[in-house]
């Protein structure tokens, strides 16, 4: 496996450099983030994850990583920061990053999180020529004609296509895999982002309202992604067919979970 360490700080680096090289791992740096695209474009093989300063001369980690994002969308990005505020951690997420430590570090937990994304990393990317009829669906369409593309991390609503971040689309997936079904907050936690120490009930309600913004007629009253009262969530792919069975089951009001909007 061949990792990317973007730090300006060499000393930190070369550390770095040495302790991934000690556990097996093929490690090149980068004191910048132009430095880093440029051989992240030229690698062979390619790079399958890095490890991402934020406060880089010139291009800061955040550009680096959208710019990263545009180029592979599933390589994994672990940020390593000395920031430590909830609004960097956010738009780190934003930016496409997979999961933020903040520096002090301690070096094994580090190791551990860098082997469980490369880990998901495997078994997540899409291999070219699938056609096993058991494996998972690369697209999907589900309410008024929202297509879900799951290898090119894209959602399509009409004529609009969004591409997302892998958390997002990760979230998204998890909630399609698991239709119908009542999703707590901790469950989601623990299925989708057991690994990322940064992760919140916050963090959850915020990327749910960023994909309700994408898939639903109208955000403010949701219909695929809805919520359940102090609880969590619960997607539904067909709403009609729901509102059908609410008209025909006397019981249904007691059960139907009150739509709110997450803030």
């Amino acid at each position: 496996m061949k990792i990317l360490i973007v730090e300006d700080e060499q000393a930190l680096a070369k550390g770095l450099k040495f302790n991934f090289e000690q556990e097996g791992f093929e490690v090149e740096m980068a004191g910048d983030g132009q430095s880093a695209l440029a051989l992240f474009d030229s690698a062979d093989p390619p790079f399958d994850l890095l490890i991402l300063d934020l406060m880089l001369p010139g291009m800061s980690g955040y550009e680096t990583c959208r710019e990263l994002r545009k180029r592979d969308p599933f390589v994994a990005v672990l940020v390593l920061s000395a920031r430590t505020l909830s609004e960097d951690r956010t738009m780190a997420f934003d930016c496409g990053a997979d999961q933020y430590m903040s520096k002090p570090f301690a070096l094994p937990e580090l190791i551990s999180r860098v082997r469980s994304l490369l880990e998901r990393r495997r078994v997540m990317r899409p291999s070219e020529g699938q056609e096993d009829a058991d494996e998972q669906p690369s697209k999907v369409i589900f309410g008024d004609n929202v297509q879900v593309d799951f290898d090119r991390f894209e959602v399509t609503v009409g004529d609009e296509t969004t591409e997302l971040t892998r958390m997002e689309m990760q979230l998204l997936r998890y909630f399609i895999e698991h239709a119908d079904r009542v999703l707590s907050r901790a469950q989601i936690m623990d299925d989708v982002w057991s690994d990322s120490g940064a992760m919140s009930n916050r963090s959850i309600d915020n990327f749910v309202m960023r994909l309700r913004r994408l898939i639903e007629p109208n955000p403010s009253e949701p219909r695929h992604i809805v919520s359940v009262r102090g609880t969590g969530y619960r997607f539904v792919a067909a709403p009609e067919l729901n509102d059908d069975d609410r008209e025909n089951d006397a019981t249904a009001d007691t059960d139907e979970p009150a739509d709110e909007t997450a803030t």
